[in-house]
């Protein structure tokens, strides 16, 4: 295995910081949320904004990075994030909702920029490193999945009104990632002024390839957060489990998310991205028939592991996939289609995922993700049709 170079390792370690705000915000902003909301029923409003704030924000971003270049554009990330993260802690401190809510939704934009970092990493390596690279600057998410409950707990009481230390604190972390930042090597490619334009989306989209990969991460990440945000009420609240179980559910489940990230690439350079995301399918299936099964905490924990698998398979293979469908000069308008799919699709999926519990109950909600598999299956079948009439 080749060495990765140094972009990848850098993104990675700034992911690693980046990526807190979103463990920090789903650990704290429920609690923080019914401290402030006027109404209980909004307590959980600012882990929705957050997402939606990723979502609005991922096209944008997309296309500014074609303008002022990357190295910019995560310079402006983590600087728009540094200012959210302030935002929130002076709102926590006047005790004012909709200002903290404002100040989350710019910590989501700014995890828009950061999702743009495995694009990156990928951009800095070779065609056969483009997995390993992806799978590597994902391996941050591990750290920050860590970090970020940490120095929620750890400086709860900095301050004299909760909750206000973490978010200072991750400010400072975000101006720490301003300084890394500088440290990237922007890549330098001379391209013609036709390549700059490239085809068009339509184009582009008529590839079985380009489905695939854009299907694949937008169900992984779809389905994942479809039942990782029911999962915590359906076992605290539903069924009764204790919340020190739910805790470590959730935490293997984000353990088992990113630390596929450690051989995933590889599986991808050994068996073929198609196999991998197969796999991804599989272990999706294997956690709803266990999860459907019976409701107690080992087939929940059991589930879960293998909907963080599922999930690492699907969106690593699809993000690897993806530059195999667009040419030099077209990444950008096919990024930018992919990340509004995948982030708009999940902001969907947690924001009716606990509307869907509540109505239909744990067994239908289990059953709705099933059509969004096959599709997948739909999708890589008609790629590998495509591959053998090509051939």
């Amino acid at each position: 295995m080749k060495i990765l170079p140094f972009n990848v390792w850098l993104l990675m370690a700034i992911g690693s910081i980046a990526m807190t705000a979103a463990p920090m915000v789903v650990f704290t902003g429920g609690f923080i949320g019914a401290a402030l909301a006027p109404s209980s029923s909004l307590a959980t409003l600012p882990v929705a904004v957050m997402v939606v704030g990723t979502a609005v924000a991922v096209v944008p971003v997309t296309f500014l990075m074609q303008k002022v270049g990357r190295k910019r554009a995560f310079l402006l990330g983590s600087i728009i994030s540094a200012v959210g993260a302030s935002s929130a802690a002076l709102s926590i401190a006047e005790q004012n909702f909709w200002w903290f809510c404002s100040g989350i939704f710019l910590l989501g934009a700014g995890l828009a920029f950061v999702q743009q970092y495995r694009f990156a990493a990928m951009e800095s390596v070779e065609p056969d490193e483009m997995a390993s690279a992806a799978a590597r600057v994902l391996l941050g998410g591990l750290i920050a999945a860590y970090v970020g409950p940490e120095i929620s707990l750890g400086s709860k009481d900095l301050f004299s009104t909760p909750y206000v230390g973490g978010f200072v604190i991750l400010a400072g972390l975000y101006v720490g990632c301003s300084v890394l930042i500088l440290f990237y090597r922007q890549k330098t490619v001379v391209v013609s002024e036709q390549q700059q334009i490239g085809r068009d989306l339509s184009v582009i989209a008529k590839q079985p390839i380009f489905w695939a990969a854009i299907l694949s991460a937008v169900v992984g990440y779809a389905v994942m957060s479809f039942v990782m945000t029911a999962t915590p009420i359906s076992m605290h609240i539903d069924m009764g489990h204790s919340l020190a179980d739910t805790k470590w559910v959730i935490q293997s489940h984000i353990m088992a998310m990113f630390i596929p990230s450690f051989f995933s690439g590889w599986l991808i350079g050994r068996l073929g991205a198609s196999k991998v995301m197969l796999a991804g399918v599989v272990a999706f299936v294997l956690c709803i028939i266990i999860a459907f099964v019976d409701q107690a905490l080992m087939n929940y924990w059991l589930a879960l592991i293998l909907l963080g698998i599922g999930w690492n398979f699907l969106f690593v293979g699809g993000t690897s996939l993806l530059p195999h469908s667009y040419r030099e000069g077209e990444q950008f308008k096919a990024q930018a289609f992919n990340e509004f799919c995948v982030f708009g699709f999940q902001a969907v999926a947690s924001l009716s995922s606990g509307w869907v519990l509540y109505t239909f109950g744990w067994h239908a909600l289990l059953l709705i993700c099933v059509p969004l598999l096959l599709v997948v299956l739909l999708a890589l079948y008609c790629w590998k049709q495509s591959k053998h009439k090509n051939d």
